[in-house]
């Protein structure tokens, strides 16, 4: 691969896309998918991503586009994006120059990032649609809205409507691949209180449930489905310490700081014989093009995020059937 022979240039804006309706999960709120946008200038060539950062370490988008401006000079003078792994910690800003760098790298040389990355050949992946909490009877209304959708992931808050929440996305769509998400909101007595609810409507995955730090409660929990761990693995460094209560792990670029770390995470889980999986932090399709560089090593992909929302950039991935198709025209094309 050529290196960078001209000089840097770094561009940081602020964008904010607007979601279709409010997007509930447990302990936030969403009314917007607002993400810093990075452009790397180098003579002809360019790369381009964007960041949303992680919202329950006080991440903003301004926060991010104060960490850029703090190192733009060492970027600017000729960092490498191995580099950028010791000069930002992980996050948001570091995602957004992380994937901008592997854009940049590969229309330098030529090739796309897959061929970068060593993933082989993009397929298409299966992803799930995500379901925000609300009324029972809202959320099956949008899970009968995702016409067709093969994989649907369900938000749940730990409180007593969850039975009935679930079961109403269940009734409304029987053929689907079912999961739930607590983003931290069960305690074991809420969870083991939904636990045959969560069997009988043919549950295949429940993420986070307990608050990070207290991944000792998995201990707690009797069930067969299979349990993800999302906050609680951050870095490559989380994987080595992983509950053994936990098969899957929820890869995500801003919490890894970026492609580079995630692939060595789903490379390491892999070797622990763990599964792994795929999220996204909202965004739009140049915000899930990164991950579905990662999707191709995961078991479980969820990049739904410009489903969300009320226009997406143009080029756009592709959903159709249940699937995304993240095309070269969209990132990382070379």
């Amino acid at each position: 691969m050529p290196l960078i022979a001209e000089p840097l240039r770094l561009d940081a804006v602020i964008e904010r896309f607007p979601l279709k309706t409010p997007f509930r999960i447990s302990g936030h709120t969403f009314e917007d998918s607002a993400v810093v946008t990075v452009t790397l200038s180098s003579g002809d060539h360019r790369g381009r991503a964007e960041a949303s950062g992680v919202y329950y370490f006080h991440e903003t988008v301004e926060t991010i586009l104060a960490d850029l401006e703090d190192v733009r000079r060492e970027v600017e003078r000729g960092v490498t994006r191995q580099g950028l792994q010791a000069l930002l910690p992980v996050g948001g800003a570091r995602n957004a120059l992380d994937c901008a760098f592997w854009d940049l790298d590969a229309a330098c040389a030529g090739v796309p990032v897959w061929s970068l990355a060593g993933v082989g050949a993009p397929r298409p992946l299966l992803t799930t649609c995500t379901i925000g909490i609300d009324a029972p009877e809202m959320m099956a209304q949008r899970a009968r809205d995702y016409v067709g959708a093969r994989a649907i992931k369900v938000k749940l808050s730990g409180d007593d409507l969850d039975a009935e929440r679930i079961c109403a996305v269940r009734a409304a769509r029987e053929e689907v691949w079912l999961g739930v998400d607590g983003n931290q909101g069960f305690t074991p007595a809420s969870l083991a209180a939904l636990l045959q609810t969560l069997e009988a409507c043919r549950v295949q995955l429940i993420e986070q449930p307990f608050p990070r730090g207290l991944d000792h409660l998995l201990e707690t929990y009797d069930g067969a489905i299979e349990i993800a761990l999302d906050e609680s693995i951050q870095t490559l460094n989380d994987i080595e310490g992983v509950s053994p209560r936990c098969q899957v792990v929820n890869l995500k670029l801003d919490k890894s700081g970026g492609l580079t770390e995630a692939l060595l995470m789903a490379r390491a889980a892999r070797a622990r014989g763990l599964k792994v999986m795929v999220g996204n932090m909202t965004g739009t399709s140049l915000g899930m093009a990164p991950g579905f560089i990662v999707g191709q090593l995961c078991d479980v992909v969820d990049l739904d995020g410009p489903l969300l929302l009320a226009r997406d950039r143009t080029p756009a991935a592709d959903y159709v059937d249940g699937y995304i198709d993240c095309g070269p025209q969209v990132w990382g094309g070379g």
